[in-house]
């Protein structure tokens, strides 16, 4: 049982990861401005003399973005591998998908927390008790009880 948790805390980390990525590579110029402030903080800054020119950042900026869509890519790949390992070992598809639903919420919060500053409201919160509420009453009816009331 262990493993088939394990695969899916693993599944639902990878799936907000991927997540992450696809708004990085699809994001209005998020990685422009990570690029330049980069660039200010390693001391590459330099006083330009004409309003046109262009600086490492106006090119740059698209290698970045083709590197998170493979990140997206490798990332979903990984994910679907994990999760169907976290199915193989796990008793119940159920639970498997309780664990990594709930995984991938808490990991989204706390990516998005992280990369892009966002902040969840309470609303945001209550949502997510409310869904986990709702996942774990689907996930008590195991299929061994309903046998059992069958016979």
């Amino acid at each position: 049982m262990f493993p088939g948790v394990f695969y899916a805390l693993l599944a639902g980390f990878l799936g907000a990861v991927a997540s992450s990525s696809a708004k990085l590579s699809l994001g209005a110029d998020y990685l422009k401005g990570v690029c330049e402030t980069g660039l200010r903080t390693w001391g590459e800054q330099r006083k330009f003399r004409q309003p046109d020119e262009t600086t490492a950042c106006d090119w740059l900026h698209i290698p970045l973005r083709l590197l998170c869509g493979g990140l997206l890519f490798t990332c979903n790949a990984v994910m679907w591998t994990f999760l169907a390992k976290a199915l193989r070992y796990s008793s119940s598809s159920t639970r498997t998908t309780v664990t990594t639903t709930a995984s991938n919420f808490v990991s989204s919060a706390f990516l998005g927390q992280l990369i892009f500053g966002e902040t969840q409201i309470v609303l945001w919160w209550v949502g997510i008790s409310l869904t986990f509420s709702g996942l774990l009453v689907l996930q008590r009816a195991s299929p061994n009880d309903r046998a059992r009331k069958e016979e």
